[in-house]
């Protein structure tokens, strides 16, 4: 799941669109670039999340597989050209 996009499905956070950048069993590490980033991501159940189309973002996901650096500001891009495209 890692370098997929979700969007938040419960929280104040409610419809948030951020990049999983971490998983474990029970919870995902999600960024966005703002508020949640790579050094601070948010930690979120899977099933608060909603994986968005199954679309994933092969750059970041590599470099994340890979533990390569990688800067918020492409959090930031990769997120708004996803939602340029979707709406």
């Amino acid at each position: 799941m890692i370098g997929m996009f979700a969007a938040s499905k419960a929280g104040h956070d409610k419809n948030q669109i951020y990049i999983i950048i971490e998983e474990n069993d029970e919870y995902v590490y999600l960024a966005e670039g703002v508020l949640k980033t790579i050094d601070k991501p948010k930690k979120k159940s899977k099933k608060h999340i909603q994986i968005i189309r199954k679309t994933i973002n092969e750059e970041i996901a590599e470099k994340l597989i890979n533990k390569k650096p990688v800067q918020n500001e492409e959090i930031k891009r990769a997120i708004k050209l996803m939602a340029d495209d979707k709406f």
